[in-house]
């Protein structure tokens, strides 16, 4: 009887034995996500796959990629190989490697894990899905789950993967080696401290430090106690907008101080200038108009220069105030970025701060200078700037003047526009200077003979000349004598009735009762030239008292 159950074992022998826990350990050890010791037994490159013994006559698949690398299996038919059972797919069972790595890493975690580690940060990144939320791993490969719950799921859900995130630890279960992380756990506690760093800052009237986390085109963001606040490019410099990327960089520590919070849009204003002392209030009471100050050129535009006080404040220089010239293009042609001058302050507006300044009020006057260098009657050269309807303007020197249409010839139907054009160089008298308008007076044709002198020279007073009726008006008659000569003949000069019958072209003859030169005029009479003939008719009707031509014309023109 003994010897048929030499197979047997005393019951005696299992009665220290607890078969619930040896059958709980056959259970986990074959249950999804146990992790067990198998063999390899084939290696199947043409599938994929490799077939493990994982004991109690059972195969299981493994992908072939969790045993290769880019150097060729790390391991060979025989190893022996950790790995993690997986679901059942057609029957088969499957295990994983690499999970079986993870698992490892996740017991190992846990195994080191203290209670005060919840409170630290941890950065993941996610990999998987499920239905309760996401996988994730950190920089070591540990495996973490974030529920739904703990994170807002993005809009596109489909694009989570490689997403890093910064996430805290809530509950670590070791029976079943998970480890539950929770990014709203942080944000929350983030929003709390923010609040609470906001409140403290803006309650504080004094300037904090902080550190500059980014530069953008617009101003810097700015750490401070953990919040990151907006400096404004103008807020800044009391100089106004200025690029940030000139004055800082990223990782620099500045000083500044809150000038207002968004509660909607949780935005954090700061300003650097507001940290400062204000330097408009120093000069409110130090800097007066008409007084003089070196400055340096800070930028340049086209409508003028931005120059720098030296104490965070810039002032402006209008084109118009850098050169007496009116006619200048850019300031580039006169100052240079960098360039120190002194300059004069015309304008200063502390509580607006705005300053301006002129640098051609400490220049000398370009009229005072014409004075010093030119008088009436000299003849100079100068070059034309422009001609208008009624003339043509002519700089000479650093001063403009007008030659008028009825000074640039002789001739009455010429004008500028018909003789110059701009840029021109002429040579032009100085007829007259008004001091108190700053006006000057030019002529090119008082240059020239005046057809009237060249007629006096062959004509004079108390000749008897012909000429031809060019205009007839209220005050008279113009008669042209000679190319260019024309002469006139008041109403005075004229019987009415004489008048009345004349027309233009009729030719007329009358005595010269004027030759002006100077003033290139002609007078003539037509009232002298009959009363002469006159007195010549009686000559001849009264022998005995004859009267000289000469004695006859002296009498009408006394």
């Amino acid at each position: 009887m003994a010897q048929d159950n030499k197979n047997f074992v005393d019951v005696d022998d299992y009665q220290d034995c607890d078969f619930q826990s040896l059958l709980d350990e056959h259970d986990n050890k074959h249950s999804k996500g146990s992790v067990i010791e198998g063999v390899i037994v084939d290696i199947r490159e043409a599938s994929g796959e490799v077939c493990v013994d994982i004991g109690e006559k059972e195969e299981a698949i493994l992908p072939i990629d969790e045993i290769r690398d880019e150097n060729g299996f790390i391991f060979k038919k025989g190893d022996k190989i950790k790995v993690a059972l997986l679901s059942s797919f057609n029957g088969t069972r499957r295990v994983s490697y690499h999970k079986a790595l993870r698992k490892a890493k996740v017991d190992e975690f846990i195994k080191n894990f203290k209670e005060e580690d919840k409170d630290k940060i941890i950065e993941v990144e996610l990999i998987a899905k499920n239905n309760g939320g996401y996988i994730a791993v950190n920089s070591d490969g540990v495996e973490f789950f974030l529920p739904k719950s703990q994170y807002s799921i993005p809009k596109d859900s489909k694009n989570f993967k490689n997403k890093k995130l910064k996430v805290k630890i809530i509950k670590v279960d070791e029976k079943d080696a998970s480890i539950v992380v929770s990014r709203k756990k942080l944000s929350d506690e983030e929003r709390k401290k923010r609040k609470e760093v906001v409140k403290n800052i803006m309650e504080l009237d004094s300037a904090i430090e902080g550190v500059i986390k980014k530069i953008t085109s617009y101003g810097m963001f700015v750490d401070v106690g953990g919040v990151d606040g907006l400096v404004h490019y103008s807020e800044i410099s009391y100089k106004g907008h200025v690029n940030p990327s000139m004055h800082y960089k990223e990782g620099e520590k500045v000083l500044v101080k809150a000038i207002g919070y968004d509660k909607d849009k949780k935005h954090l204003s700061l300003s650097i200038k507001a940290a400062m002392p204000d330097p408009w209030s120093e000069i409110k009471d130090g800097l007066e108009v008409g007084d003089t100050i070196k400055v340096v050129v800070s930028n340049i535009e086209p409508y003028g220069a931005f120059v720098d006080l030296g104490n965070d404040i810039e002032g402006f220089l209008h084109i118009s105030e850098i050169s007496w010239d009116k006619n200048i293009k850019h300031p580039k042609d006169y100052i240079n970025k960098g360039d120190e001058l002194d300059v004069e302050v015309i304008e200063r507006e502390a509580l607006q701060k705005r300053l301006r300044v002129s640098l051609r009020n400490l220049l000398l006057k370009p009229f005072n200078e014409f004075l010093q260098n030119y008088k009436v009657a000299d003849v100079v050269k100068g070059r034309i700037t422009s001609i208008i309807n009624f003339g043509a303007f002519v700089k000479i020197g650093s001063v403009e003047g007008l030659l008028h249409n009825d000074d640039c010839s002789w001739d009455r139907n010429k004008k500028c526009r018909d003789l110059y054009k701009v840029d021109d160089e002429i040579e032009v008298k100085i007829v007259k200077i008004d001091t108190q308008n700053q006006k000057i007076s030019l002529s090119t044709k008082e240059l020239q003979d005046s057809p009237i002198s060249s007629y006096a020279q062959k004509h004079k007073n108390g000749d008897i000349v012909k000429g031809r009726i060019k205009d007839i008006k209220d005050f008279g008659i113009f008669v042209e004598l000679d190319e260019n000569v024309d002469a006139l003949i008041h109403k005075d000069d004229i019987h009415s009735k004489d008048m009345e019958n004349l027309k233009i072209n009729d030719e007329i003859e009358a005595v010269i009762s004027l030759i002006d030169q100077k003033k290139n005029r002609i007078r003539l009479s037509v009232k002298a030239l009959q009363n002469i003939k006159e007195r010549e008719l009686l000559n001849e009707l009264n022998s005995d008292e004859k009267v000289t031509l000469g004695d006859i014309i002296k009498e009408q023109l006394s």
